[in-house]
């Protein structure tokens, strides 16, 4: 255990300076590093912590929503920030005593650190020496602060941590569980995509009475609304137009060159509109994107009930981890933190090393090219290399999420994760209920 969370810190340390290349004096007047905008590409030391220092508030020090708003054109006013209201407070925290971009930088990251810590611990204790794959691997070191991921990912772990516990009931884990990925909703949304899978896990899992714990499944979920309802309300209350506006701009965002998905790439060229693309393949893949996403999560849902049919368990955090593939291959947007996203489960679950050491270097050649790319562009340099490899990232990451998607769902968790069993009156085929007297094996936590 000291192994990974001292191998964490070290990364986290060699993160923080390799996004420091891109500040320091001079500064101009609003605080900014002169130096950033000429190197941030270049370099590859470009991080969102640093150029949303202005634009949001944050170097006037507006406490995040409250007064703000958003245009006709997408634009954000007052101190909204594009995120959900718990990214935001993080955000106005980091700002507290900052006047520059490097001083908002430092403070960010000093504030994000614990949870990167603390997500190295929590695997660790889950899945031993594979927690390396988050503490020493490449992407934490190019993403830990590139935008504030760390503390989303902190819940969902920290959800599938108390799981695994055997302190409590499973109702009782359960609902904790289920406000932890409540107030991950509120960092970044994607946790709340795990609220059902738990749910499901629940209604079947405790089954000696011969019946489904529907009370069960239900306080999960209401556990989790709450805890949303909870965390949202004073915002919406202190600065409705402003709060609303962060979800607005998600919703008016576009796939564009920005985004690194399968949509740019594979549509786009298909549709027409050059390299912005045009009107119809924005409506399409608005309209598309949501639709082909709420698809694929029933899909992986009922393949996680088809295996709870045949061995009696059900597979929540195989089927949290492929409707997570989902949203990453099928999302408008995608951007290369998301990765961070992605690496518990890669710990967690039974993934062949090959495929994970591929998607790492697809994410590098991803991660290192875009911008590369974007640099090109600025500079009109020749980018023909670094598009090539921004298509590879993209493409290769693709396949593999697909992968992963399937994978997921079938996969089994690591000794101490706890999340599935196979029960001793299940069959390998066809339907069949569990063993009305079998109960759950625990496994202990790894120390």
């Amino acid at each position: 255990m000291a192994t990974i969370v001292t191998a964490c810190t070290l990364t986290l340390l060699l993160g923080y300076l390799d996004k420091a290349r891109c500040v320091g004096p001079p500064f101009g007047a609003d605080g900014r590093s002169l130096i950033f905008d000429r190197i941030k590409d270049r370099n590859v030391c470009y991080s969102d912590i640093q150029y949303l220092w202005l634009g949001r508030g944050i170097d006037l020090h507006l406490f995040p929503y409250v007064g703000g708003g958003i245009t006709r054109d997408g634009l954000l006013t007052g101190g909204t920030v594009e995120y959900p209201v718990l990214s935001g407070l993080l955000m106005w925290l980091g700002g507290i005593g900052a006047h520059t971009d490097a001083a908002f930088l430092e403070h960010s990251a000093l504030l994000l650190a614990p949870f990167g810590l603390a997500t190295a611990w929590m695997l660790g204790r889950l899945a031993g020496r594979r927690a390396l794959l988050w503490a020493a691997a490449p992407p934490l070191l190019l993403y830990a602060f590139h935008n504030w991921e760390l503390p989303v990912v902190a819940t969902a772990v920290g959800a599938i941590f108390v799981m695994a516990s055997n302190r409590w009931s499973l109702r009782t884990r359960a609902v904790l569980a289920a406000v932890l990925l409540g107030v991950g909703f509120c960092l970044k949304l994607y946790p709340g995509l795990f609220v059902l899978p738990l749910a499901l896990y629940v209604l079947t899992e405790d089954r000696t009475r011969g019946r489904f714990d529907v009370r069960g499944a239900v306080a999960v979920i209401g556990a989790a609304a709450t805890t949303v309802i909870a965390i949202n309300l004073p915002f919406a209350l202190a600065g409705y137009d402003g709060w609303r506006a962060s979800f607005a701009f998600q919703q008016l965002r576009k796939a564009d060159l920005t985004s690194n998905s399968i949509w740019y790439w594979g549509l786009r060229p298909l549709m027409g509109g050059g390299q912005q693309g045009s009107d119809a393949y924005h409506h399409f893949v608005g309209v598309a994107s949501p639709l082909l996403l709420c698809a694929v999560f029933a899909l992986a849902l009922w393949l996680g009930w088809k295996r709870y049919e045949r061995e009696g368990s059900y597979p929540w955090i195989g089927v949290s981890g492929a409707m997570l593939c989902a949203f990453l291959l099928l999302h408008k947007v995608h951007s290369p933190q998301y990765t961070l996203w992605l690496i518990p489960f890669l710990v967690l679950l039974r993934v062949p090393w090959s495929l994970v050491g591929a998607y790492l270097l697809a994410d590098l050649t991803l991660g290192i090219g875009v911008f590369r790319y974007f640099d090109a562009l600025v500079t009109g340099a020749d980018g023909g290399v670094a598009e090539a490899a921004v298509q590879l990232g993209v493409w290769v990451q693709a396949v593999l999420l697909s992968v992963f998607f399937f994978r997921f769902l079938w996969a089994r968790p690591r000794q101490g994760v706890g999340d599935h069993v196979v029960r001793p009156g299940a069959v390998t085929s066809g339907k069949s209920a569990p063993d009305a007297q079998s109960v759950t094996a625990r496994l202990p936590l790894r120390q």
